[in-house]
């Protein structure tokens, strides 16, 4: 099983003719794409922080809650602790991350309309 030699041949010589394409991009594009870069990174570094936080924050509540309380002990297993936990660290991962990275595009967008005037 597999991808047939011609087919494979073809796929890559496709792939490096398309790399050799004769349109070239402009300054200003290579601009975009590296800032859309840097909001990208500044957005998962915060999301990570902010998830790291949301983690410790979340599972200490939760694990002595079991260890405390009747209801808790006899309800939650190791399963709905883990969601508890995992869907607080989730949650504020893709917030922060939004967050942050329209931020940073908002910024970008006020900085090429101030350059422009």
């Amino acid at each position: 099983m597999g991808i047939p030699m011609d087919m494979r041949d073809a796929w890559v010589s496709r792939k490096n003719k398309s790399s050799s394409n004769f349109m070239i991009p402009s300054p200003e594009e290579d601009l975009k794409f590296l800032r859309s870069q840097m909001c990208t990174r500044e957005g998962v570094r915060a999301g990570v922080k902010s998830a790291s936080i949301a983690c410790v924050a979340s599972a200490i509540p939760t694990l002595i809650a079991v260890r405390t309380i009747p209801w808790a002990k006899a309800n939650l297993n190791y399963t709905a602790q883990a969601l508890i936990i995992s869907a607080a660290s989730i949650a504020a991962y893709f917030v922060t991350a939004d967050k942050t990275i329209l931020e940073c595009a908002r910024k970008n967008t006020r900085a090429l309309y101030d350059k422009s005037s």
